[in-house]
Formats: C-alpha cells, sequence, structure tokens
C-alpha cells in the first residue's frame, strides 16, 4: 500500500493543476435562451422582476402558479377546493404558448368577472386573437438589433433594449382599445393595448424581453417596467410558472438541482469535481486487499531449565546440601539407567567396567565418579566442597 502513495499524491497534483489552468483559462458561456423562468439568473429569466413584484404590490399576495390556469381558477372559484378565492391580476411573461382552450376560457372569465389579465409574448393564443380581434405581425430589425420602446401615458422618452433582431407588433385591433405603448424601429407599431373585456380588462403586450433580468439591470429600463405593470390593479398577482420551467418554444425541459447554482461558479464546481475525483481515486486505492496484521506468536518457552535453576537455587540459598546431593545423584543414577540401559542397583566394579564400555569412557574416569558417589552415599554430613565436587565429576562425565 505504500508504494501506491506516491501515484496518489501525483494524480491529486494533477488534478489540482489542471482545474487552476482550466479556471484561469476558460470563459462562461452566457446562455441566452429565453427561459423566462422566475427563479433563473439568466440573462433572460425574470428572478429579478418576480422578487421586485412584494414591492410593486405592496401589502399583497404574490402566488406562484405551477398549474394550468384552467385547474387553478376553477379550484379557486367560490364553489372550488382552494383555500382562497382568486381576484386580482394574472400576469404571464413569455412561452404563453402552453395554455390550452379550457385554460383560455377560464383566463377569460377570470378576467370578465372583473379582474386582469397581463400576456407579454410575441405571439398568443389563436382563441385569444378569435375573441378579441386581434392580430400580430413581425417586423425584422434591418439596420441594428436596438428597438426603441414607448410607453403612451408615462414620458415621450424611449427605453431601448438591445439583442432584437426584430419585434411583434399588432396589425389589427378594434378601435376602441386603448393603445399603451409602442415600439419604433423604422416606423411606429403599436406593442402595448388595453382590452375591455366583460368587468375586467385584458393587457397585451408583445415585447417581453424587457421584463427580463438583462434588461432590468441596464439603464433605466426598470422604469418601463415599473411603468408597464402600474395599470394592474392594485390587488393580489397570480405569477404564472407553469410553462417557465421550459425554455424556447421546443418545450425542453431547464433541468434545475440544489447544486446548479454552485455548479455555476467556477470555484465552487471545481472544488466539487475535485472532491468526487479524490473520492474515487481513494476507493480504487483502498480496493485493493490488505494484508491483515498477522499476530506474533511467540513460542513455548523451556520451563524446564528454569525450573531446575529455581529449584536448585532454592536448596542452594537454605544451604541443604545434603538434599542437592541426592538429587543429582539420583538424577544422574535415572539417566545412565535410560542411556545405556543399566541397572544402578550395585555401583560394584562390574557395573564400572559396563558403564564405561557402553558410554566409550575412560575406565579410570567412570570409576572416580562411581567411588566418590559411593563415598557421599556413606556420609551423613554434606558441605558445598562436597556438591561441587559432585557437579564436576557429573559435568566432566558428560563432556568428554
Amino acid at each position: 500500500m505504500k508504494k501506491g502513495i506516491p501515484i496518489v499524491i501525483i494524480l491529486i497534483g494533477l488534478v489540482i493543476t489542471a482545474s487552476i489552468v482550466l479556471s484561469i483559462n476558460r470563459y462562461r458561456t452566457v446562455d441566452w435562451e429565453e427561459s423566462y423562468n422566475e427563479k433563473s439568473n439568466k440573462p433572460y429569466g425574470v428572478s429579478i422582476l418576480y422578487k421586485e413584484l412584494t414591492n410593486l404590490f405592496d401589502n399583497h399576495k404574490i402566488r406562484t402558479v405551477y398549474h394550468q390556469p384552467a385547474g387553478y381558477l376553477k379550484a379557486h372559484k367560490t364553489d372550488g377546493s382552494g383555500n382562497h378565492i382568486a381576484q386580482g391580476n394574472y400576469i404571464i411573461i413569455g412561452n404563453s404558448n402552453y395554455l390550452e382552450d379550457d385554460s383560455v376560457n377560464e383566463l377569460l372569465k377570470f378576467v370578465d368577472s372583473g379582474n386582469t389579465l397581463f400576456i407579454s409574448d410575441y405571439n398568443f393564443h389563436q382563441k385569444l386573437h378569435d375573441t378579441l380581434q386581434v392580430s400580430t405581425n413581425y417586423v425584422k430589425n434591418e439596420k441594428d438589433s436596438i428597438s426603441h420602446l414607448f410607453l403612451n401615458y408615462h414620458t415621450k422618452q424611449g427605453f431601448e433594449i438591445d439583442r432584437n433582431e426584430g419585434h411583434s407588433y399588432f396589425s389589427e385591433f378594434e378601435s376602441n382599445y386603448g393603445i399603451l405603448g409602442h415600439s419604433k424601429i423604422d416606423s411606429k407599431c403599436v406593442n402595448f393595448l388595453e382590452i375591455p373585456f366583460g368587468n375586467g380588462t385584458i393587457y397585451l403586450h408583445t415585447e417581453p424581453k424587457v421584463f427580463t433580468n438583462y434588461h432590468l439591470l441596464k439603464d433605466n429600463t426598470y422604469q418601463y417596467v415599473e411603468a408597464a405593470l402600474s395599470v394592474l390593479q392594485d390587488n393580489n398577482v397570480y405569477f404564472d410558472s407553469y410553462t417557465k420551467i421550459q425554455t424556447g418554444y421546443g418545450g425542453h425541459v431547464e433541468k434545475e438541482s440544489n447544486l446548479s447554482w454552485f455548479l455555476e461558479q467556477a470555484s465552487f464546481r471545481w472544488a466539487w469535481y475535485t472532491t468526487i475525483i479524490l473520492g474515487v481515486l481513494f476507493m480504487i486505492f483502498n480496493a485493493k486487499r490488505r494484508q491483515r496484521t498477522i499476530k506474533i506468536i511467540k513460542p513455548l518457552q523451556n520451563t524446564t531449565v528454569g525450573f531446575v535453576k529455581t529449584v536448585s537455587n532454592l536448596y542452594f540459598e537454605t544451604q541443604d546440601h545434603k538434599n542437592l546431593i541426592d538429587k543429582k545423584i539420583t538424577y544422574f543414577l535415572e539417566k545412565i539407567r535410560t542411556d545405556y540401559n543399566l541397572s544402578t542397583s550395585n555401583l560394584n566394579d562390574e557395573f564400572i567396567k559396563k558403564l564405561a564400555s557402553k558410554s566409550n569412557k575412560k575406565t579410570e574416569d567412570v570409576k572416580k565418579i562411581i567411588n566418590f558417589i559411593n563415598w557421599l552415599r556413606s556420609k551423613n554430613e554434606f558441605f558445598e566442597e562436597n556438591l561441587i565436587k559432585l557437579n564436576r565429576h557429573i559435568e566432566s562425565f558428560y563432556s568428554k
């Protein structure tokens, strides 16, 4: 496992180096897709407008609608299952092509009962065109990408929006409709209508880009947005979000996650990727089979020698020379019986000859130790010198 450590260090260094280089040299690609998502901080999201609604409609409820208007408005009628009755302003910014016929019907009923509908989009549902007798057209900006927007009731000052290849405008509408604003490229084109409907009012606007984050942060465009929304009732707001999880007109879902904001930040993103890579490397190198620690088993000690030393020291310290001499003689004769198969009952000359023959020792040497043993057996009193001499005779017998 120790051999793998340098490899891990090298890989970690490469990952960190790569992250630094890429962070320095990369450039951030801006997403210009028109999502009109109230949670999106991208240029064409509407998170700034969504947050400012609480200031524009102070002391009123701001409710976000995540359903088709048909289902939501039916549930929040007098006899509906909702927790309140829907009253006030229903706002749709961009991507209104999702509306179905029954949703358009419910929105018209909502307005007819005295409420307000505000839609800003390039085109509108065909049922709205037919019911309200309006038509839209599109003109391309041939000179540059800048359009000038004007509000008839606000000021003669124009508001610029750029990155605009062209604009939609109302080519046909009823004479009793109020013209609230127009755009100008080469000529005036009506882009903001006030349409009375039943007991309420419908506002149709054809430049949804002006409500996005990008334009709200530019120059004084926010004044245009404030003035455009000032025509609405001083009442509750229902902000459409059913379609804002989609981008553009293809209906593709704008995927979001809890990590989306962090992954948009370079430092957090590389910290996250580095953590994942290091975690994978850790698992790879730790996946190898590790040798379990082998327990050291000490061999059994030969306690015989230790026991003999202990016992002998005990007798020696007590000066019991007779006992030690008797035991040494007994052990010596026992070994002779075991090793040479001789009887030690009579330690006579015949025994001496047999022991010398079997042990391959000199007869004189054998005779010395046997005679000394016989002499010790005849005595009753022993001294330390007797014990030492006996031990020397025994050691001499085994050493030769």
